[in-house]
């Protein structure tokens, strides 16, 4: 019999996303699933509004956002210091798609990497040099990113997106399990319950 198949969309500069990773990982451990990971970029003025016409409203989602994540983030010892603009994340989820094609290990390394080091302000998402030099170390060939990025990268990841926005999800972290989405960090729970039988 088949492993049941988990889709986890998710995006290198949603914090929420960061705190997703460990407990996503865990799910293969814990249940028979094979967790699938794609990078959805997200649009963040459409989703938040534009940093400089923002609403009052807007601004208080935003602030309570990363109040809520910081509370989650505390639970757990994590650092996340607030993304110093608004990134463009793609070379970094194409990044991801690279890694994925060099093995789970190196999809691992990488993926821990890029996590830590956006939300610690040890890198920057939209910094080819910097994913590449994050690819290599994690055991990839990053000789061949920038020519992956620019191509074949760049193609698949557009049709990932409309893939993705076709299942109905709009935001990250979220996970599909028959056809069912769960969006947010605090639905792993519901989740595991779906797991479970309950």
């Amino acid at each position: 019999m088949s492993k049941k198949h988990i889709l986890h969309i998710t995006d290198y500069k949603s914090p929420f996303a960061y705190l997703a990773k460990d407990p996503t990982y865990a799910l293969e451990e814990e249940f028979d699933v094979v967790v699938e990971w794609r990078h959805f970029t997200l649009d963040i003025p459409s989703f938040l509004g534009a940093v400089d016409t923002r609403t009052e409203t807007e601004w208080r989602k935003v602030k309570y956002a990363y109040m809520d994540m910081r509370r989650w983030a505390n639970k757990r010892g994590l650092t996340v210091r607030g993304p110093r603009r608004i990134y463009d994340s793609s070379p970094a989820g194409i990044g991801m798609q690279y890694a994925q094609n060099c093995g789970q290990n190196v999809f691992r390394a990488y993926n821990d990497s890029v996590f830590k080091g956006f939300w610690n302000h040890e890198m920057e998402v939209d910094d080819v040099e910097a994913v590449t030099s994050i690819l290599t170390e994690a055991g990839a060939d990053g000789s061949g990113f920038a020519d992956y990025l620019q191509g074949e990268g760049r193609k698949r990841h557009d049709e990932m997106r409309l893939e993705t926005e076709a299942l109905g999800v709009f935001g990250v972290p979220s996970y599909v399990l028959d056809g069912e989405i769960f969006w947010g960090y605090d639905r792993i729970e519901l989740l595991r319950e779906r797991l479970r039988g309950e």
